[in-house]
């Protein structure tokens, strides 16, 4: 992780996995092997050998400030460092708290670092997420949206002519049986899957198929919801497959296949509850501070400098409030699945 640090006197306190500091001299690399978090109480020897309890500094002083975490990144870029300090100063002016700004090298250090509080603010994504309130570690108090919803679907899709029964209503937009009716036809078939961490084209479909105790052949894996359109297009490398709603509009598809909404169709639609990625809180934090930091997030997005740091830190450009009631049928889904969600994050 890199630290993004202005006060060089500090830099002994803030524990990481493989940080690397900036902005008080030159670039420093920290391996420990097990750190201990900054927030512990220290214990010092009184000359009668009486183990002194100290109390640590308050949590978001000059002392034992904040950390926040960036997009997780081997190699963080300037602008991504930059925008960081914008959001870190913004929310230091706005809550009297002290921040610094962490980058992890990936979202499994990152959450590991949440559980040992090396990080107490961070994006994950929804994978991320389950993994972290599964440690019990992280709470969510905002979520992305995009196109104003916080929420997308998947699909099941299947070529006309492999003669799977439709259970999805194109004019009403709704399924006409339930997963379990829908999906007992893929007993024995091959599926075609977008990637091993895709939500909506692995994970989520896999629980469902999983639940309704459908049992498939060895599937295919074609590195993106395109390939999936394109394998059940062509009928010769899977019987099914599944993708976001409505990865056939993809414009890619127009010039080669411009009957793909009439040859692929939809078999079953899963409801719109994959969520996007979220900013959360270590849980350890009290309830009041993340109450105001979260109110402090609220009025970063208001102002163009602060969203703009937001999109190019988190990639988020619109948030709304969220508690873990967004995430039950996700989790229901996904945990359904069998995978290991420490597996499904980078």
């Amino acid at each position: 992780m890199i630290v993004s640090i202005q006060f060089c006197k500090m830099k002994k306190l803030f524990l990481a996995l493989s940080l690397a500091i900036l902005g008080c001299s030159s670039p420093v690399q920290l391996i420990l092997g097990t750190p201990t978090p900054v927030s512990t109480a220290a214990a010092t020897q009184t000359p009668n050998s009486i183990q002194a309890t100290i109390a640590p500094p308050e949590l978001g002083t000059e002392q034992n400030p904040l950390i926040l975490a960036l997009g997780p990144s081997p190699r963080p870029s300037a602008e991504m460092i930059s925008a960081g300090e914008v959001i870190a100063a913004f929310i230091e002016s706005h809550t009297g708290y002290k921040l610094v700004t962490v980058a992890p090298s990936s979202e499994a250090v990152l959450v590991d670092a949440l559980g040992k509080d090396n990080a107490h603010i961070a994006s994950l994504s929804p994978f991320g997420y389950l993994l972290a309130r599964e440690n019990d570690s992280a709470v969510a108090i905002l979520a992305s949206l995009r196109a104003g919803q916080a929420f997308y679907g998947a699909q099941f899709i299947a070529n006309r002519e492999s003669k799977f029964i439709s259970y999805y209503d194109a004019e009403r937009d709704e399924n006409t049986a339930d997963a379990a009716t829908a999906l007992k036809q893929f007993q024995d078939k091959k599926p075609c899957w977008s990637d091993a961490t895709s939500p909506s084209g692995y994970v989520v479909p896999l629980g469902l198929l999983t639940q309704a105790q459908v049992e498939m052949r060895s599937a295919a894996f074609l590195e993106g919801q395109l390939n999936v359109v394109r394998a059940v297009y062509a009928d010769d490398i899977c019987n099914f497959g599944a993708t976001f709603i409505d990865a056939r509009d993809l414009p890619a598809l127009e010039a080669d296949y411009s009957d793909v909404m009439d040859r692929v169709v939809v078999i079953w639609r899963v409801p719109k509850v994959i969520p996007y990625e979220n900013i959360s809180l270590a849980n350890s934090l009290p309830f009041e501070m993340r109450r105001v930091l979260q109110r402090a997030f609220i009025d970063l997005m208001l102002t163009p400098e602060g969203k703009a740091a937001v999109q190019t830190v988190y990639g988020l450009d619109e948030l709304q409030t969220a508690d873990d009631t967004l995430y039950a049928d996700f989790a229901l889904y996904a945990k359904a699945s069998g995978l290991n969600f420490s597996e499904l994050i980078k």
